[in-house]
């Protein structure tokens, strides 16, 4: 009789996602096993309904009591705490190991790993910012508020490919999480797409008739692949740095176009 040695639990990725992609101290209730961290990327939009979330309720209930551009601000900043500010720093070491690398793969990666930002990441998140709160500023609250719910988890999804697209450019013991996300397999591919695409979808349902719902889908998607043209052609592979700068990058491109359409 064969006795199998896999007592993971159906909810330990999940959970794994949860303590991963936000500073909830979740890991004091429960720790999966580490390898549950190798499969965080297949619930990135799932934590992205919580983050997104946060963002969106923060910004509109603020909305009601504040000014606007504060509202737009402390959505933001929620967000950023909710997340310890993962994915803008990974967005401040993707500006900097590409504005300041070259061509010189290593040179890029010596750079991200730097704890330290320079020039290139330092403006690159301020115009960042700046960008984000103008896009969002430009929508109506309510609309802005929606937005952000469907914005969130797609842009997770549509990032979160590059895991299979190309192999990590670190070994494990190099790496920042000191863990390398696995490949999605056709089960782990179809939650992932699932989580993604059902904001978007209610999302396009509310909004039909005043977005082109083609643009929406197709523009972050354009985006992806010029980022992930950039990184294969400097690194033959991605990091943790860069799935959090496709993230936002990709993110900010459908505020954009939202508001470019309404």
């Amino acid at each position: 009789m064969r006795i199998s040695l896999n007592t993971s639990k159906w909810y330990d990725n999940i959970w794994a996602a949860m303590i991963f992609f936000t500073r909830l101290p979740l890991w004091r209730v429960y720790q999966p096993p580490r390898e549950s961290y190798r499969a965080v990327v297949e619930y990135w939009p799932l934590a992205g309904w919580l983050t997104g979330g946060v963002m969106a309720g923060t910004m509109y209930f603020g909305s009601l009591f504040l000014p606007y551009p504060v509202a737009i601000i402390m959505a933001i900043s929620a967000r950023m705490l909710l997340t310890g500010a993962l994915h803008e720093d990974g967005l401040c070491d993707f500006f900097d190991g590409f504005g300041g690398g070259g061509n010189n793969r290593e040179r890029i990666l010596a750079i991200m790993k730097d704890s330290r930002t320079g020039t290139y990441g330092v403006l690159g998140i301020v115009l960042y910012i700046f960008l984000l709160a103008a896009a969002l500023y430009s929508l109506p609250p309510e609309i802005a508020t929606i937005t952000i719910l469907a914005a969130d988890p797609y842009a997770k999804m549509i990032a979160g490919q590059i895991i299979m697209m190309m192999p990590y450019a670190r070994t494990e013991e190099e790496s920042k999480a000191k863990t390398v996300y696995r490949r999605m397999n056709v089960r782990a591919a179809t939650a992932l797409a699932v989580q993604g695409l059902l904001p978007l979808a209610a999302y396009i349902y509310i909004m039909y008739g005043r977005i082109d719902w083609q643009l929406l889908v197709f523009i972050p998607c354009i985006v992806m692949y010029f980022l992930y043209l950039m990184i294969w052609n400097k690194l033959r592979g991605y990091t943790g740095d860069c799935c959090g700068a496709l993230f936002l990058l990709v993110e900010l491109s459908i505020y954009i176009a939202v508001a470019g359409m309404i």
